[in-house]
């Protein structure tokens, strides 16, 4: 206390001077301010009452006022609100500073007496409503912060005011029904609005900390469709919410009863489901989406589009699978060549002949027949170039699948010659140098694989610096290249698809020596050698071999992400998917997996 009246000494001595007045003002706010701070409330409420008589600013009002109710001086911080009030009767909000008080006394019917007073003072001038609003909001009065908004409202006769303040304040108490309902109440009256509205609840849904937000939609939507079967709005609205929460069987369901109820949308919200759920790998709802598309007759607009999108999505399933038995082969194959048979050769059919050349070779063991149809689509009028050139690179994949190695190679070169500065001539380069890897020029693969790790394309620089490093490491550890040799061998016949072959070859290096640097590489291999066969037992196996023993190994992350996977989606063992994807968050933090990892493991735990 002696402190504090040597201050008010000084000020006064400093007040007394005139010339010092401005200096003497800031250096009591400064003090003033410190003892607030600091907790020191007696000494900052003497400094702000001096202040505030002085000067009566919003800014000393609020601390002065807010320095009483931290004392428990209710009086003066009452009497001190009101009469700012009285002075400033547009501010409405200073009933709030007046109401608190009582509520900080918790007499809550005082309170309201003189919150109501704020509310009844509303006109048609909305000036003062930002603040009031707010003012409830602080001091945790939601319910009155929404009066106030939906006042304004009825005094302006503007259903669609303060649309955004009233979705925040119902966020913010948590009534993610009544907020949903403010939503849809915009979409009666403004059906426009609907993207915008999407992507603002979108925006909310990502945000909200668990699953009452996306519940009290869900809850909110399938009331406002119940009561209103007959609303398109509703139930596209619904549909939206299904693919935002992934359910694409449910989005399906709305889908088509969208398609029943109005047949003149042409199956606009089908083919939306069928893309999404194509996406998100959801190939049996896709397919779906697509068929019930095709039904709707050639004459409809979207029936080209479905009928590629549909084979798009079945050679989707068998890449996922890995593998495919011979009579579903047969009658995929014979199903695309149908397709390609009704629709023609021409550029809209060419995802259509890439994909079939692809099923022929990499499945069918046909190079003859893939390396025709490639030829096929390079012989279609007025092609992009950018598209001939990507063909020509799968017509040079299916070369050196059959085994016409120069010929890819030449292909290659052409490729890379064109696109010299873009990503197209970098994939080109990647695979002539792969090329003569295969074909044991070791030194001028690295060579070139090296000048391709800082390509633009993260994709092809990844896959550069993984051969690079395959080529450096067993070429400083075997000066004869022999095991190197062998395993080149063995990896373009695993290329070709031909798997027993490709099994012994990579057998014949674990066989030749004791140990060697290959060895978790030949894991690796021999892994997804018993995936392309379906023994996927075997697969788990080996890739758990290669974890344990080669956990610094840059193969290492790589193998725990397809142990994952193949137990999460093949063998149907959650646990040890958890166990593999955990380990890659933990472990290998720094993986290029670990995004992907944690998106499965999220999914999982969820379940």
């Amino acid at each position: 206390m002696k402190l504090s009246r040597y201050i008010l000494i000084l000020c006064v001595l400093l007040l007394s001077t005139g010339k010092l007045d401005v200096v003497a003002q800031e250096s009591q706010e400064q003090m003033a301010a410190y003892y607030y701070d600091n907790g020191e409330l007696e000494q900052a409420a003497q400094l702000y009452e001096s202040l505030y008589k002085r000067t009566t600013n919003k800014f000393y009002y609020q601390r002065l006022y807010n320095t009483y109710l931290r004392l428990g001086e209710y009086k003066d911080a009452l009497k001190l609100a009101e009469k700012r009030r009285k002075e400033n009767p547009k501010d409405l909000y200073l009933y709030v500073d007046e109401g608190n008080v009582y509520l900080e006394q918790g007499q809550k019917k005082k309170a309201d007496k003189v919150f109501d007073k704020a509310v009844d003072a509303i006109t048609g001038n909305l000036a003062p409503i930002p603040d009031l609003a707010r003012a409830f909001a602080n001091v945790g009065r939601y319910d009155y912060a929404l009066k106030t908004y939906y006042t304004a409202r009825s005094k302006t006769r503007n259903k669609q005011l303060y649309f955004s303040e009233i979705v925040g304040v119902y966020q913010a108490m948590g009534d993610y029904g009544a907020m949903t309902e403010e939503y849809f109440d915009l979409l009666d009256n403004q059906p426009g609005m609907m993207n915008s509205i999407q992507v603002s609840m979108q925006k909310t849904l990502q945000e909200a900390p668990d699953e009452r937000l996306a519940n009290g939609v869900r809850q909110a939507l399938v009331q406002r469709v119940r009561e209103h079967p007959d609303n398109r709005n509703y139930l596209e609205m619904m549909i939206w919410f299904a693919l935002q929460q992934k359910d694409f069987a449910f989005a399906l369901t709305q889908a088509r009863a969208v398609e029943s109820r109005f047949p003149d949308q042409g199956g606009d919200q089908l083919l939306r489901v069928a893309k999404i759920a194509y996406a998100n790998e959801d190939y049996d709802v896709a397919a779906e989406s697509y068929r019930l598309l095709q039904q709707k007759g050639k004459e409809n607009p979207h029936y080209f589009e479905s009928r590629v999108g549909e084979l798009e999505v079945e050679f989707a399933r068998i890449n996922k699978n890995y593998t495919i038995d011979s009579k579903k082969f047969a009658a995929l194959r014979g199903r695309y060549e149908e397709a390609i048979a009704e629709l023609g050769k021409n550029e809209r059919t060419v995802p259509l002949m890439r994909n079939y050349a692809q099923l022929m070779a990499y499945h069918g063991n046909d190079a003859q027949a893939a390396v025709s149809m490639l030829d096929d689509v390079l012989e279609i009028p007025r092609l992009k170039a950018a598209l001939r050139d990507e063909v020509k690179l799968e017509l040079g994949d299916m070369l050196l699948f059959a085994g016409e190695i120069w010929d890819a190679s030449l292909l290659y070169m052409q490729v890379e010659k064109a696109n010299k500065n873009d990503v197209l001539g970098a994939m080109a380069k990647y695979r002539n140098a792969r090329l003569s890897y295969f074909n044991h020029d070791f030194s001028w693969a690295k060579s070139q694989l090296d000048v391709l790790r800082a390509s633009t394309s993260k994709l092809v620089a990844n896959d550069a610096m993984e051969l690079s490093l395959l080529i450096s490491d067993n070429m400083e550890d075997d000066s004869t290249y022999d095991m190197l040799e062998l395993y080149a061998d063995a990896d373009l016949l695993l290329y070709r698809n031909l798997l027993d072959s490709a099994w012994d070859g990579f057998d014949a290096i674990n066989k030749r020596v004791l140990s060697h640097p290959l060895f978790d590489e030949v894991l690796m291999k021999k892994a997804q050698i018993r995936m392309k066969q379906a023994r996927y037992e075997e697969a788990d196996s080996l890739l758990q071999q290669l974890v344990e023993f080669y956990p610094y190994d840059i193969l290492a992350d790589d193998a725990l992400m397809l142990r994952g996977e193949l137990n999460e989606e093949k063998l149907g063992h959650t646990d040890v998917a958890l166990e593999c994807y955990e380990k890659i968050l933990l472990d290998y933090s720094s993986s290029l997996y670990a995004d992907r990892a944690r998106k499965r493991y999220n999914e999982l735990k969820t379940r």
